[in-house]
């Protein structure tokens, strides 16, 4: 009685093809099943099956000792043994993917993520996962959640400076950004280590827009606070000439604070006066995302809580 009972039928095809080449290549049934795990009347089940599905005829000549293949089976024999290279290939291929060791990943993040956020990420994920072939784009969280939707993203890292993220992406929350004021180091407050935004009030202020509603000042403004945009510069380097000149403040997120001229202090703002930014990792609700994309937002939010201390 078998003990080793047919394959899946559904995977018959691949089976038939594994156990036909098994036997071509060793002359035997009996070798074929001890090397395939099966008993000797399961290969022969396979084979037979085999010979029916492609019409009259044998493809082995039953001897003595062993099997001969005929001339049907030599012409089968390399083209079944291409099949099965090709398979074993894509199997191999989706495995690679599954466990981050190929494939490709592309990722965009907000200016400021760039500063050390991003490459810190980066540089952690190629060394764990040097196979991947990894991009990496700039953009304001927009442009990058719009490069999601179609699909010329796989993971973006964006705030909520321009508002709360729609419920159409998954989010994992990388960092709670506090947010600096930058001053110059000749500033009337530049020894200090906090500062209430109210005092900072009578400055001028150099922002990424004119209009606050569009910049990180928005959700700081309020009845005893209400900056005085004097210049507008969208680049971080900017922004500081104009505060090491002596002639700005500016709002600074933590993320950028790596980056920070000698000639410029910045202060922690009061908890009370700006809420701290969120940072999320944002992929498509509901579409299949790379293997490698689930691995670098573990690496990034390691990354952000790092930044965070």
């Amino acid at each position: 009685m078998d003990t080793q009972t047919s394959p899946d039928p559904r995977d018959l095809s691949t089976a038939w093809l594994r156990v036909f080449v098994a036997v071509a290549r060793l002359g035997s049934f009996t070798e074929a099943a001890r090397t395939l795990g099966y008993t000797q009347s399961a290969v022969s089940r396979q084979i037979q099956a085999l010979e029916s599905s492609l019409g009259e005829g044998a493809l082995f000549d039953r001897l003595p000792r062993g099997v001969a293949v005929t001339e049907r089976g030599q012409a089968l024999l390399p083209r079944a043994e291409a099949v099965l290279a090709q398979l074993d290939a894509a199997r191999e291929d989706l495995a690679a993917l599954r466990e981050v060791r190929g494939g490709r990943l592309r990722v965009g993040a907000f200016p400021t993520a760039g500063a050390a956020l991003l490459p810190r990420t980066v540089a952690a994920f190629q060394e764990r996962y040097p196979d991947v072939e990894l991009t990496c784009a700039e953009g304001l969280t927009g442009t990058l959640l719009a490069r999601l939707d179609d699909g010329t993203l796989d993971v973006a890292v964006v705030s909520t400076t321009a508002g709360a993220v729609p419920d159409s992406y998954a989010l994992a929350k990388v960092a709670d950004e506090a947010m600096y004021v930058a001053v110059p180091a000749t500033h009337r407050l530049a020894r200090r280590r906090r500062v209430r935004l109210a005092e900072l009030a009578g400055d001028a202020w150099v922002s990424g827009s004119a209009s606050t509603e569009r910049s990180l000042l928005h959700p700081a403004v309020r009845e005893d606070f209400r900056p005085r945009v004097a210049y507008v510069a969208g680049e971080w380097i900017a922004k500081q000439g104009y505060v090491a000149a002596g002639l700005a403040v500016a709002l600074v997120p933590a993320l950028a604070a790596e980056g920070v001229r000698p000639d410029i202090r910045l202060l922690a703002v009061h908890a009370d006066d700006i809420p701290p930014r969120a940072v999320y990792a944002a992929t498509p609700r509901g579409r299949s995302a790379p293997a490698a994309a689930a691995a670098f937002v573990t690496l990034l939010r390691e990354a952000g809580a790092h930044l965070g201390r």
